[in-house]
C-alpha cells in the first residue's frame, strides 16, 4: 500500500481570485492500494463517502480510465488534517492524492504538468490544484484544459496563521454572493493588487502586502457571510501582521506575519477569546515548497 501526502493550499491571497494560491505546512494523507473490491476507510473520524461518489475514488478512477487500465476496486484510507469547508483546499487534496496516488501506481504514465492539468480540470479553476501538486506560490491560469503556471518558492521568513471558525463555507455558496458584473475601474484595481502580491512575496517586500492583499470582486461579498472576520482583521493588524485575507472562498481567515513574530498567534487566541470566538481555531503555518508526494517507507 502507498501512502500519498498532500499539502492544504490557501488560495485567492486577496487579489488573486482564481489565480494565486500557495501551498501551507498541513497534510492529508492517503494510503490506497489496488483491490477486487472498493473498501474506504477514515483513520480520523472524519466523516467521508464511503463508496464511488468518494473524491478521491473518482480521481483515481479517472487516471485508470484515462489510462486504459481496468480498475476493479481500490483500498483507500484517509487521513484528514485539512478541515472541510474552510478555504484551505480539501478538495483538490482528495482530487491531487487520487491522482499522484493512481500515476503512482500505474507506474507513472503522465507527466507532472499532464496531472497539473488534470487536477485543475477537475477542480474548475487552478489556484489550489496546482500548489497543491507544485507546492510553493504559484500564479496559474486555467485555458481550453491547460495550466499556464509559474511556481516561486517562497523564503521562510514569514508565517501564515490561520485562523480556522466553527463552521463551514461551501464554495458553491461563497461564489452566489459575487456579483456576476464588475466594473472597469475595479478589475483595473485588482489586477495592480495581484501583480503586486506575486512579486512582493517573491522578492521578500513584504511592506506592500497590506496593499497587495485589498481586493474588490470576492472580499467585500464573502465577509459578510463570515459573522467576527472584520473584528478579527482589526485584531490582527493591531498584532503586527503584515496582511489579512479571506483563504479561498472562506470561512477560514489568513494572516500573514514575520516569522520572527513567536507570540502572534497566542495574540490572536487570547484576541478572539475575548471577542468569544472560543470556538475557532488557530493554526501557525509556513509555507511548504514541497507539493504532493508519496512518501517512501
Amino acid at each position: 500500500m502507498i501512502k500519498v501526502q498532500i499539502p492544504a493550499t490557501s488560495a485567492n491571497i486577496g487579489s488573486g481570485f482564481d489565480s494565486l494560491g500557495l501551498a501551507v505546512t498541513m497534510y492529508n494523507t492517503i494510503e490506497m492500494e489496488e483491490s477486487d473490491r472498493l473498501d474506504i476507510q477514515s483513520l480520523d473520524g472524519m466523516p467521508i463517502p464511503r463508496d464511488d461518489t468518494n473524491l478521491v475514488y473518482q480521481s483515481v478512477k479517472y487516471i485508470y480510465d484515462l489510462c486504459g487500465k481496468p480498475l476493479k476496486g481500490m483500498t483507500i484510507r484517509q487521513t484528514n488534517h485539512i478541515p472541510m469547508a474552510r478555504g484551505l483546499g480539501s478538495s483538490s487534496a482528495c482530487i491531487v492524492g487520487g491522482i499522484v496516488g493512481a500515476n503512482y501506481l500505474l507506474g507513472s504514465p503522465l507527466c507532472q504538468r499532464e496531472l497539473v492539468n488534470i487536477a485543475a480540470t477537475m477542480e474548475g479553476h487552478p489556484d489550489n490544484s496546482t500548489p497543491a501538486l507544485l507546492g510553493g506560490l504559484v500564479t496559474a491560469v486555467l485555458e481550453k484544459g491547460k495550466v499556464y503556471y509559474v511556481k516561486q518558492a517562497i523564503a521562510q521568513d514569514l508565517r501564515f496563521v490561520a485562523i480556522i471558525p466553527n463552521f463551514e463555507l461551501k464554495t458553491s455558496f461563497a461564489r452566489q454572493a459575487l456579483p456576476r458584473d464588475v466594473s472597469h475601474k475595479d478589475a483595473v484595481f485588482n489586477l495592480s493588487r495581484a501583480a503586486l502580491m506575486s512579486v512582493s512575496l517573491y522578492s521578500g517586500n513584504y511592506h506592500n502586502l497590506k496593499i497587495a492583499c485589498d481586493d474588490r470582486l470576492h472580499q467585500p461579498y464573502r465577509l459578510s457571510l463570515i459573522d467576527g472576520a472584520h473584528e478579527v482583521f482589526d485584531l490582527a493588524y493591531q498584532y503586527g501582521a503584515y496582511a489579512m485575507y479571506i483563504s479561498g472562498a472562506g470561512s477560514t481567515l489568513m494572516a500573514i506575519v514575520n516569522s520572527e513574530r513567536t507570540d502572534f498567534a497566542q495574540q490572536m487566541r487570547e484576541g478572539c477569546d475575548a471577542l468569544g470566538l472560543n470556538q475557532w481555531q488557530i493554526h501557525e503555518l509556513s509555507v511548504t515548497n514541497v507539493g504532493a508526494r508519496v512518501l517512501e517507507d
